[in-house]
């Protein structure tokens, strides 16, 4: 019997992007990326590793190698016209939140299963590390575009900000693209 359930709950790609490497946080506009495993080449989180950062030091030193799943930000079109209806603007360009897809369909998508998978048609797969809980960064990329919007940008993704996710089998995805959510088959965990 399989360990991942297939949850009948399907995405469809309606944004893709791409973030440089470097300094920046936003996200380029793409037709399609080509995800190998360490995501996106030539990406500003590309990397089969990576330093340690202020998420996990209850663990890590800063800067320990870790290995890194933290590769992608995925979101949802629905969470992010939640954002922006909650800091005043009709739209917000996901690219000013360095998102990597953009997924319609998949309801409460930033509370997905940590370790469910999304896979597209040509066999890609990712595979969910957990909630990217918002910061204060995309909040800055708002505020330079739409000065007075960006600073109640952390509180109105709280819930919304989608989730971080690693190439599990590479592949290419493109816009109009449907990725079928696969979830664990386990029961939630009871232990708190």
């Amino acid at each position: 019997m399989p360990t991942m359930k297939d949850s009948g709950a399907v995405g469809e790609v309606v944004w893709l992007g791409h973030v440089p490497a470097g300094k920046s946080l936003r996200a380029g506009a793409v037709e399609r990326l080509g995800l190998g495993f360490a995501g996106v080449a030539g990406g500003r989180h590309e990397g089969e590793s990576r330093p340690s950062c202020s998420r996990v030091t209850n663990l890590y030193p800063r800067k320990t190698t870790i290995r890194n799943v933290r590769q992608l930000s995925v979101l949802s079109a629905e969470e992010l016209e939640q954002i922006a209806a909650k800091i005043g603007l009709g739209r917000l360009d996901p690219g000013l939140l360095g998102a990597s897809v953009v997924l319609r369909g998949i309801p409460d998508f930033t509370h997905v299963p940590p370790s469910s998978r999304l896979q597209g048609p040509s066999g890609v797969t990712l595979t969910i590390d957990m909630e990217n809980r918002p910061c204060h960064l995309p909040g800055r990329e708002i505020e330079a575009d739409e000065p007075g919007h960006g600073t109640a940008f952390k509180t109105a993704a709280q819930g919304r900000r989608g989730v971080t996710a690693w190439v599990e089998r590479p592949g290419l995805l493109a816009l109009g693209d449907r990725m079928r959510l696969f979830v664990p088959d386990q029961r939630a965990w009871a232990g708190a």
